[in-house]
Parts: structure tokens; sequence; C-alpha cells
């Protein structure tokens, strides 16, 4: 077994992330670039240090990651969705069925229980997440971030929610727990049903229009009446009643009832 194909058995071992998934000329020299510049002579050497310095585990998981996300992405739709939306979905439902569909490396169902905190007890809090890319599922349960991705989280969150580890954040175990995470393809798999609440950002700009047509389906049959579907900046919808939706607010869109 050579050199890298031993660290790929020992990352995986340690974090579940497979980095043979990813391809081996890139990432491999992504990351010898990083050792050497650490000052280290072998991937086995690199990750020895790792077992014991936080920090450079840290940064590895950093300079591993292709997925690009952040908390509280386009912050102003985050204020309509705790200002406008949620008050209206808990005044119907204190236990609400939430899914971040496409989660990426966490950020964003992170997100949601960061803003649901500020009107339910952690314990009441459940978001399911799901991604189809296993190892983006890895990173967001180790959740440890680094300083770029939190440049829009509100500073009592910061302060509450998150804990310094050299240049690196660590979300607090409780936002967590609330989290539950599953690999998902949104084309192929089946989805559930009585949500209240769908986020799904950032992913429908690289799906074929027919393709988004049968999401809208989709997604409006898993929301209960009334439920509401929360889009990218870029994903608005020109005709959502052809899909049983009403607008409920920019990028915010509720299943008729």
């Amino acid at each position: 077994m050579s050199d890298y194909q031993q660290f790929i058995a020992n990352v995986k071992k340690k974090t579940g992330i497979d980095l043979a998934q990813y391809k081996e000329a890139q990432m491999k020299r992504r990351l010898t670039s990083l050792y050497e510049k650490r000052g280290f002579k072998s991937f086995q050497e690199f990750f020895k240090a790792m077992e014991t310095n936080d920090a450079l585990f840290h940064e590895f998981l950093d300079r591993m990651t292709i997925n690009v996300s952040e908390f509280y992405r386009n912050a102003n739709r985050w204020e309509v969705l705790e200002k406008k939306i949620l008050p209206k979905l808990l005044e119907r439902n204190r236990r609400l069925k939430v899914w971040s569909a496409a989660c990426s490396t966490g950020e964003e169902p992170y997100t949601l229980v960061m803003v649901l905190s500020k009107f339910l007890p952690l314990s009441q809090i459940s978001v399911l997440a799901t991604d189809i890319d296993e190892n983006a599922i890895s990173r967001a349960k180790i959740g440890v971030y680094a300083e770029r991705s939190l440049q829009e989280v509100p500073e009592e969150m910061k302060k509450k929610f998150f804990t310094k580890e050299g240049m690196y954040y660590k979300i607090d175990e409780n936002i967590k727990k609330a989290v539950t995470f599953k690999k998902h393809n949104l084309l192929a798999d089946p989805f559930d049903t009585n949500y209240d609440l769908i986020v799904c950002r950032n992913v429908l700009i690289y799906f074929t229009e027919e393709a988004k047509q049968v999401l809208y389906h989709k997604f409006n049959k898993a929301l209960r009446l009334g439920g509401i579907l929360f889009v990218g900046s870029t994903e608005q919808i020109f005709n959502p009643s052809s899909y049983g939706f009403d607008t409920e607010d920019t990028f915010f869109y509720r299943k008729m009832e």
C-alpha cells in the first residue's frame, strides 16, 4: 500500500471521509503542498501529527473541502425567515418538521437550528439534513469551520454557539444534536411528507429546467398544506401556481391550501 493509500485508509477510519472519492492527482497535489508547507516529509508523518494537533487536523479538513458554503448565506433572507415566516408556521404547529435539502457541509442546517433556537429550546428542534455527497456529510458531522464561513453570523450567535480553536471555529454540540444527517439523491430518491419547512438553496441552479420542474412538484407533495419552500437568491420560481405554490415573500413559496 502506497504512502497516500495508507493515508486515505487512516483518514477514513478517523473521520468517515473517503478521499478515494476525489480525483487523486488533484487531491494529492493539494495535500502534498500542505504537508510540505508544514515541514512534513510524507503522508504518514503528516497523519501522525494530525492525530495530536487539532489545528493541523482542521487545516487539513479545510484544504480538502471542495464544497463552498457559509452560515446565514444572504443574511437578509434569513431575517425574513426569522421575522415573517417562522412566527406564522409556529402559530400553527410548535413541533416543526424541517428539512435542509442538499445541505453540503452543514452550514445551512446549523443556521436553521440557530434561527429556530430564538423561538424554541434546542431540545425541541429537529432538522433533517440531506446531501448526495457523503464526504460533505462527514465534514458536516465534524462541525469545524474556517472563519470565512462565519462572516454573516450575528455576533451574539457566534459567541453563544461557536468555540474558537486556532484559526477555526467548532460548533456547539447541542446545535449538532438537533440535526440528523442522511445521504439522499434529490432526483432519484423518494421524499418524506408533511414538512412545515423545506430549505433547498443554491442547488437548483445546477439542474436542467425539466429536472427543476420535477423537483418543484416533489417539494410541493412533501410539504403539508401551508408549508414553506425556501430557495436560493438566484432561484426564483416564476410560475409558482403551476406547482401548487403561492409566493409568500421573495424566494419563499407556500403550498396552496
